[in-house]
């Protein structure tokens, strides 16, 4: 069984047997992987510190005849969550990056776009240090905003933003809608009863996001609130996608974000 290596972000973790481990982890050059990482519970030395979600590692595992699960040798830590200061609001963000993940990818299947993107939020949703001094603070609204959109286009599940779905005219900033049940935007004339607004703000911040890197956003203000009915709109797309409630972002929903 030859071994095979590469960069990797851990998504989840599951118990299994007395000291054991199965591993959900996405690699940039094989994919999702799940795998089993034999006594990682005691062994520091391999894994220690290295399993927590979103933890990004270089991975060294083996697949094995005939199983579906690979035999997970060791992760080296290049970048840990818990390196900066972690409170309820980045974890929650970091949760729901790993859960979607975990969820949408299939396994073995490389998606060097999807891992891209989760390079470049992972770098802004960061502790950053107030201006006015004080202890650090997550600032993570940014991140979310640019990973659920870009998340969402890169599932196919976002069409042509600027025009309507049903008459595909070109939309107006303050006339943009958006349907639990429908992918896209409506017009004002097309708009449905239930459909609920998207701000201009947010619409133009869309627009924005889908032609610039998401460190391009990092200086501008992010209160909690800003993006929000953008966020709720590709969370929809997504769980009608995935045909489940995400559980990170109920968490999401109870810090008001």
């Amino acid at each position: 069984m030859p071994v095979l290596s590469s960069e990797a972000a851990v998504l989840r973790t599951w118990p299994v047997h007395e000291a054991d481990l199965i591993v959900s982890f996405f690699t940039r050059e094989y994919g999702r992987v799940r795998g089993v990482a034999k006594s990682a519970l005691k062994s520091r030395k391999r894994f220690g510190g290295a399993l927590e979600p979103m933890t990004l590692a270089r991975a060294w595992f083996a697949e094995r005849p005939r199983q579906e699960l690979v035999r997970l040798d060791q992760l080296e830590i290049i970048r840990s969550p818990l390196s900066s200061p972690i409170d309820h609001a980045r974890m929650a963000v970091l949760s729901f990056y790993a859960e979607v993940l975990d969820e949408a990818l299939p396994e073995h299947d490389p998606q060097d776009a999807v891992f891209r993107l989760l390079i470049s939020v992972l770098e802004e949703t960061r502790a950053v240090e107030p201006e006015a001094g004080g202890s650090k603070a997550a600032q993570p609204w940014m991140a979310l905003t640019y990973f659920s959109l870009w998340m969402t286009r890169l599932m196919g599940l976002l069409p042509d933003i600027g025009r309507c779905i049903v008459c595909g005219q070109a939309l107006q900033a303050a006339e943009v809608s958006f349907s639990n049940y429908t992918d896209g935007f409506f017009c004002a004339l097309h708009a449905h009863a239930s459909a609920s607004g998207l701000s201009a703000d947010s619409w133009q911040l869309a627009q924005r996001m889908l032609r610039a890197p998401a460190s391009a956003f990092a200086a501008e203000p992010w209160p909690r609130r800003r993006g929000q009915d953008l966020r709720r709109f590709t969370l929809q797309a997504l769980e009608r996608h995935l045909e489940r409630k995400l559980r990170s972002a109920e968490a999401i929903a109870r810090l008001g974000g």
